[in-house]
């Protein structure tokens, strides 16, 4: 087979699989169906996707019947690292520590310490600590090195970001913490209700127990992914049930993710609140009981 069209090939299957796997999930039937649909296109495109993406960017990617914004990004995340993170976390074998080793300068104890001090498992999410001036508090970084991290991921993510419509943050677009809120009562709730279909993580599973409750669901146009953490430091302080992490993203807006904790200090001890955006959590509680 060519080359290229086993690579068009390739990003078919995985999207197909991705498919599957939100509906085994309990996926947004109409977000299932997608997937599938740009899956067939992409299976019998003529042309190679990697040719599209290097001569027309996303634009081109998007132009492509039944893919659209979001998928685009999506197969850009592929043919420029290799993987596609949202498929390893349906799997359950996402693996930050490895896939924040392909910054350039960045090594195994640093990437370890980068994914268990931030909670972050994404490039995307790692950028926004950056920009929020998180990445330079962690152990061992510091001013310099953070700014030559921010730098590093910057170039990588422009490469798949490239030729995006319109301007793009780098932060991103996040929902209000109201609804980032609302997404982690309603995933605690169904959960301990045993209400939600669960994976089998890689970490810290050695017997691949299907354990980690999963949550998949549209509000307000955000296709949000809830579930517990299973980063080392919340299996360490036992906070794996406490704390979730939230996936969020719409139309051609990178995914990212925020970890909903309880406060255990200040003012709003014993609240649950948005690690990152505790002053708008702050503000909303003295607006409304937020639960």
């Amino acid at each position: 087979m060519n080359p290229s069209r086993a690579e068009n090939q390739d990003i078919a299957q995985r999207l197909r699989e991705g498919a599957d796997l939100l509906e085994a999930q309990g996926a947004n039937p109409f977000r299932v169906g997608a997937y599938r649909k740009a899956a067939d296109t992409i299976a019998a495109h003529p042309r190679a996707l990697r040719e599209i993406f290097e001569a027309e960017g996303l634009p081109g990617l998007d132009a492509i019947a039944h893919v659209g914004p979001g998928i685009a990004a999506a197969i850009a995340e592929m043919l420029v690292s290799g993987s596609w993170s949202q498929l390893d976390r349906l799997r359950g074998t996402i693996d930050a520590v490895r896939l924040f080793r392909t910054i350039p300068g960045v090594g195994a104890q640093l990437a370890e310490r980068l994914h268990e001090a931030l909670g972050a498992d994404t490039l995307e999410a790692l950028e926004v600590a950056g920009h929020e001036g998180r990445l330079a508090d962690v152990p061992g970084v510091g001013p310099r090195r953070a700014a030559a991290i921010r730098d590093s991921l910057t170039a990588m993510l422009d490469r798949s970001r490239r030729r995006r419509r319109g301007p793009v943050s780098p932060a991103g677009v996040e929902p209000p913490v109201s609804l980032l809120l609302e997404v982690d009562r309603r995933y605690r709730d169904e959960a301990g209700a045993g209400k939600l279909p669960t994976i089998a993580p890689k970490r810290f599973n050695p017997e691949g127990k299907a354990w980690l409750p999963v949550l998949h669901a549209t509000v307000d146009d955000w296709h949000v992914t809830a579930l517990y953490s299973n980063t080392a430091r919340a299996h360490e302080l036992g906070r794996v049930f406490d704390w979730v992490v939230i996936y969020f993203h719409r139309d051609a807006q990178p995914e990212l993710q925020r970890t909903v904790v309880t406060e255990t200090r200040g003012t709003l001890a014993g609240r649950r609140v948005v690690r990152g955006r505790e002053a708008e959590c702050r503000d909303g509680y003295e607006r409304a009981p937020m639960r």
